[in-house]
């Protein structure tokens, strides 16, 4: 009789976890501004886009719930950047 081959799926995960790269600090910074810095864009346009429903005569409601929820992604952004890294006084 034939033997049955091993699945070859266990040998590929086992692979992949020993095959992952370590980053170092300034590289694990630079990916971390690269993402913070879209949610400080978003921020600001979200706020943007409040301020000219205001300005265009949109409803008052509209245009300050845009600007609250810009201000809500601008505390996130905030509060990963503190959790994340140690702020050196």
């Amino acid at each position: 009789m034939a033997k049955r081959k091993k699945s070859r799926v266990k040998k590929t995960k086992a692979v992949k976890a020993k095959g992952k790269k370590k980053l170092t600090e300034a590289q694990e910074f630079e990916i971390m501004k690269l993402v913070l810095d879209k949610f400080l864009w978003l921020g600001f346009a979200i706020m943007a886009i409040g301020f000219f429903v205001s300005v265009s005569g949109g409803s008052l409601f509209n245009a300050i719930s845009y600007l609250v929820a810009g201000a809500l992604v601008l505390v996130l952004f905030m509060i990963l950047i503190v959790k994340e890294y140690e702020i050196i006084k």
